[in-house]
């Protein structure tokens, strides 16, 4: 008897290495493409609040990107636990460079851990649901 397992194409080292360094390399890109250029405040003309550098169009892209790049890699074969750390480490040292650059206070070190952590517990979630939803045995009863 064969088993669902058994009959799965194993995925090839290289193709790991190529489908880790893709997913980091469109990670801290999707970083650049959509906020890394915006460092304009907005002031609001009645409160003189200031708001921003982005806008809100420019953070539901940026996830809206990584949702699709993460769930693309994970639907072709590249592993969890090499895509997951590739996006969350590749958009954490971008999102770094820029922050480092422009933050005389040193507290963009802060918004560094903060993003890390949120972007590992992010990326670990999605890519637990996506692999849960692509089983090919899910709703069948375990003796069967």
């Amino acid at each position: 008897m064969t088993t669902q397992v058994a009959n799965r194409p194993h995925p090839r080292p290289w193709a790991q290495v190529l489908g880790g360094l893709s997913v980091a390399i469109l990670s801290a890109g999707s970083w650049f493409a959509w906020m890394g250029w915006d460092h304009q405040y907005q002031i609001d003309p009645r409160t003189q609040e200031a708001s921003g550098p982005y806008e809100a169009w420019q953070v539901v892209g940026c996830g809206g990107s990584l949702l699709i790049l993460l769930v693309a890699a994970l639907l072709g074969r590249v592993r969890w636990f090499v895509a997951a750390p590739a996006m969350t480490v590749a958009f954490t040292a971008a999102w770094t460079a820029t922050a480092a650059s422009t933050d005389d206070t040193g507290l963009y070190g802060v918004g560094m851990i903060l993003l890390l952590l949120g972007l590992a517990a992010g990326t670990t979630v999605v890519s637990m649901v996506v692999l849960g939803l692509r089983r090919p045995d899910r709703g069948r009863p375990l003796n069967s």
